[in-house]
């Protein structure tokens, strides 16, 4: 299967970067079978979209998270394959019924908050259900009696792939059902279809695929519904190199999709593959956006060679989503890798306030007389 011609032929265009909110999607919600489920608490609509008559059943949701849209563009990526009347379409629809929400939290999604306008992460609200967006959530699952269940999310730029020195781009987890972490049919199920996933993905990211903690947490979506017999499967659309504004990995996830629900269509028994589910290496927190390194200082009157890291904080002005670089670590990086590294080769530092590098302050600075960075970057 041609996976990168695929997303170029069902790539939903009309969405781009990382601000996608309600007015960008209800657009494209006319071409599908659509109804309204819920409301959020400043009552906008929470939409369910359904399509299929298979016998497996598939729930999806993204935008859990306000500011998470890499999975919702690639969710309409993935809508517009099903629509178009392929053979590849006809044969997914028959095997499958797919059910959608996609966007859980709209509210979230227009303020560009990870929380809803409550200041609840609807991820933790699995027990308690005191959000009418969660409530939505668990009232489409029961109803819906799903076989699996994705639960589609992003993961900062921090995040690296085990120690191989490569971002995790994907990331994935079958999430624990109690506090042993155990493994039972129900989890060996999601994770047989993330080492399917994870296969496809090797070849056009290698080392770059994820697995994320499994600590346990039936506050947790995900927990909860593995703990109630579904598998349950985490996506995690992290960085790719230069692409903050997620487009490639949206292709990934696209894939990732196909690629899963492939597995599930071709697999009758599935095989216990627990083995390569735990040689994806691990999420670690190993990334900053930027790493100065050789960088000259003066300290207390004496020169010292040092390096330190920015960091991206996303910010919302005027519905886009603007990316301010701060330094974020002095020293202590041993361990630690840049997703850009600027090398001052002893040059030293200066900026407009005390030419001393201080945590938060913007990456605004030189280094020497020759290299000038904005917001970051070398300019």
């Amino acid at each position: 299967m041609n996976y990168l011609q695929l997303h170029q032929d069902y790539k939903e265009q009309s969405l781009f970067g990382r601000y996608i909110t309600l007015v960008h999607i209800e657009p494209l919600l006319a071409k599908y079978a659509t109804e309204v489920v819920g409301q959020s608490v400043l009552g906008k609509p929470i939409y369910k979209i359904q399509l299929g008559v298979g016998k497996i059943k598939i729930f999806m949701w993204s935008q859990m998270h306000g500011n998470e849209s890499t999975t919702t563009k690639a969710l309409f990526d993935f809508l517009n394959l099903l629509h178009s009347d392929t053979d590849l379409s006809k044969k997914l629809l028959n095997e499958f019924t797919f059910c959608m929400l996609p966007m859980l939290n709209p509210d979230g999604a227009e303020a560009y908050t990870r929380e809803n306008i409550n200041g609840i992460d609807l991820n933790r609200d699995a027990q308690n259900l005191s959000q009418p967006e969660s409530v939505v959530l668990r009232k489409i699952f029961e109803e819906f009696k799903p076989n699996y269940c994705y639960n589609l999310h992003d993961q900062r730029t921090i995040f690296g792939a085990g120690d191989s020195g490569n971002p995790a781009t994907v990331s994935f987890l079958a999430p624990a059902y109690n506090e042993n972490r155990d493994v039972n049919e129900i989890r060996t199920k999601a994770m047989s279809v993330i080492v399917a996933m994870n296969k496809t993905l090797q070849q056009f990211i290698p080392n770059q695929v994820g697995r994320f903690d499994d600590s346990f947490n039936l506050n947790c979506v995900g927990d909860t519904f593995q703990y109630l017999k579904v598998p349950t499967v985490l996506f995690e659309a992290g960085h790719y190199l230069n692409d903050y504004q997620r487009e490639d990995t949206r292709k990934y996830i696209f894939m990732a999709l196909i690629s899963g629900i492939q597995y599930l269509h071709e697999n009758v028994i599935v095989s216990n593959e627990i083995d390569d589910y735990l040689k994806i290496p691990q999420n670690k927190v190993v990334f900053y956006d930027f790493v100065y390194k050789n960088v000259k200082i003066n300290y207390d009157g004496k020169e010292k060679i040092i390096n330190f890291a920015a960091q991206f904080k996303e910010v919302l002005n005027k519905d886009k989503v603007e990316f301010e670089a701060r330094i974020a670590q002095i020293e202590d990086l041993e361990n630690y890798y840049g997703h850009t590294i600027i090398d001052a080769k002893g040059e030293t530092y200066h900026d407009d306030i005390n030419n001393f590098p201080k945590v938060e302050l913007k990456a605004d600075f030189c280094l020497g007389k020759d290299i000038k960075i904005v917001n970051g970057k070398v300019i």
